[in-house]
């Protein structure tokens, strides 16, 4: 497990929390839209961090803190992710992780141990191979993000789903068809596309989308799940 960042705070990455995040290095995914491509493909540019440096620190400002988020790169991926999730627990701490559903036995571990308080799953495009192929920039399997959507909704831990809308390459049928495979349980957000930096350099002449358009598809999503949003 590589450890190459850490905040000591963030108001952003768990909605209504003040917590502490850990990113992990390395994504068996390569979306074209990757905001963070290097953290997503492991770079040496990034300096490793020392993991218990890092813990000792968050145990130190854990009153200040309401949890702490382990986002990546991809979390599932690392097999010393239960550990981690472990010792977070061991210290005191609520734990988010975010993931892009792709290894769902191991989230059904991490469910099974109650190691986790909130999960955040990308859900890149509909379940089709094709589509998520393109999306996840790699022959993807959709059926592995599907049974990770449906072990959170049987989980009873609470969860959202979000999907990265990126002009021209979802439009609002597919993000509907998304919303319905959820199911009427879900909640489910329409994250903006961001063109700052991407893993493909040609999406960063890509607009990204207005807000009328995001909100429309939002409306047209919740049709299907409990609750629609966008960020």
């Amino acid at each position: 497990m590589k450890l190459k960042g850490f905040l000591e705070n963030s108001l952003l990455d768990w909605d209504g929390k003040i917590s502490a995040v850990l990113f992990l290095s390395g994504c068996n995914y390569a979306c074209p839209f990757c905001h963070n491509p290097e953290l997503a493909g492991d770079s040496p540019a990034l300096p490793e961090l020392p993991l218990a440096g890092v813990l000792e620190r968050a145990g130190k400002i854990r009153n200040w803190l309401d949890g702490v988020v382990v986002t990546g790169g991809e979390p599932c991926i690392c097999p010393e992710l239960e550990g981690l999730l472990s010792d977070l627990r061991r210290r005191g701490f609520r734990v988010k992780l975010d993931t892009n559903g792709s290894n769902p036995e191991m989230l059904a571990r991490v469910l099974e141990k109650g190691l986790v308080d909130y999960v955040a799953m990308d859900v890149k495009a509909p379940f089709e191979p094709g589509k998520y192929a393109r999306l996840s920039g790699v022959p993807a399997d959709p059926e592995e993000p599907r049974a990770s959507a449906a072990l959170l909704e049987k989980s009873g831990v609470e969860h959202e789903f979000r999907t990265t809308v990126v002009p021209g390459w979802l439009p609002e049928e597919d993000l509907t068809a998304i919303a319905a495979a959820l199911g009427p349980k879900a909640r489910y957000y329409l994250q903006r596309f961001r063109n700052e930096k991407t893993l493909d350099p040609e999406l960063s002449s890509i607009t990204p989308g207005k807000e009328e358009d995001l909100q429309h598809a939002a409306s047209a999503c919740g049709r299907y799940v409990a609750h629609c949003g966008v960020r």
